[in-house]
């Protein structure tokens, strides 16, 4: 199974991905830690453009294809990157399900945004105005919406658990 996680910047879906992960012995492929190795290794400066995700689909494709739960997390904003997880689960005959993380309080998000702090080095992170003018289409078909807005993250966990095991609660 692919269960793609996606979502602005600060809404959760990094500590929900992880909390996922560790609860249904997943892979956690998370395009950030792509991107940073990518400028790290000199070969590109931020934004790296489309390769973090490019080389996410492969690694996605390569552990499905070897019987493993995959869960790919980035902020995953243009339908064209939705249609290519998509891809990559037909390709290796895999089982996909979106979910998108959204914090429904403006406050609260921002102050998410504005306060975390870095855990994959020297990333650089997005401020609240970055965040709000960030280029994010809407979903254009069905998937599971996570509002994380209030609640502490086990919450969040054991609403999107439920959301899996009952589909047509979607």
């Amino acid at each position: 199974m692919l269960i793609v996680i996606g979502g602005l910047p600060g809404t959760g879906k990094t500590t929900l991905a992880r909390l996922l992960a560790a609860r249904i012995d997943a892979v956690h492929l998370r395009v950030d830690t792509i991107e940073q190795a990518i400028v790290r290794s000199g070969l590109a400066q931020h934004p790296v453009g489309p390769v973090g995700y490019v080389i996410g689909y492969a690694l996605a494709e390569e552990h499905l294809r070897q019987g493993l739960t995959v869960i790919a997390e980035s902020v995953n904003p243009l339908a064209v990157t939705r249609d290519s997880w998509q891809s990559v689960g037909i390709r290796a005959a895999a089982d996909v399900v979106e979910v998108e993380v959204i914090c429904s309080d403006p406050a609260e998000h921002r102050d998410r945004v504005t306060t975390r702090s870095i855990d994959i080095p020297d990333l650089p992170l997005p401020d609240w105005q970055q965040v709000l003018h960030r280029d994010y289409e809407p979903w254009n078909r069905d998937h599971i919406v996570i509002d994380t807005a209030g609640q502490d993250p086990q919450e969040s966990l054991a609403l999107l658990l439920n959301r899996l095991e009952h589909p047509g609660g979607r």
